[in-house]
């Protein structure tokens, strides 16, 4: 069972997602998407970043709790409320992702939104994942 990460040389060189992720003899596991809700049903966090950090936080809960891994995610869409915003706390998004997740990437887009189901989530991460493949 493997992940394969694959990053043609002919494209640019990516930072903090891979180009295509290819798996073989893995479960895949669909994710919901995620917010920063917290166990008591509100929005925690009033930022964007700190927002990415629960929602990711609440998304690799669910992955673990269907017998995963942070590097078994194939990939993740993440909505975003203000991609301006985002783009301007990418280094301490980056930073939450590598503490959370590690340095494999999946294959990845952020996607700007007008608003969230929940009204003052800035943030929803989605995934698919391959477990099975570390």
């Amino acid at each position: 069972m493997s992940l394969d990460r694959i990053n043609p040389a002919t494209l640019p060189a990516p930072s903090g997602f891979s180009h295509a992720v290819r798996a073989t003899g893995t479960i895949r596991v669909h994710l919901a998407g995620q917010t920063a809700l917290a166990r008591d049903g509100r929005i925690a966090g009033q930022t964007v970043a700190a927002q990415f950090e629960q929602a990711l936080s609440n998304l690799l809960t669910a992955l673990r709790a269907a017998g995963g891994e942070p590097s078994d995610l194939a990939s993740v869409t993440i909505y975003v409320v203000d991609l301006e915003d985002y783009r301007a706390h990418a280094a301490e998004i980056g930073a939450v992702w590598r503490r959370l997740a590690g340095r494999v990437y999946p294959a990845a887009a952020a996607v700007g939104v007008a608003r969230l189901w929940d009204a003052d989530a800035l943030v929803e991460i989605q995934g698919v994942a391959e477990v099975g493949a570390g």
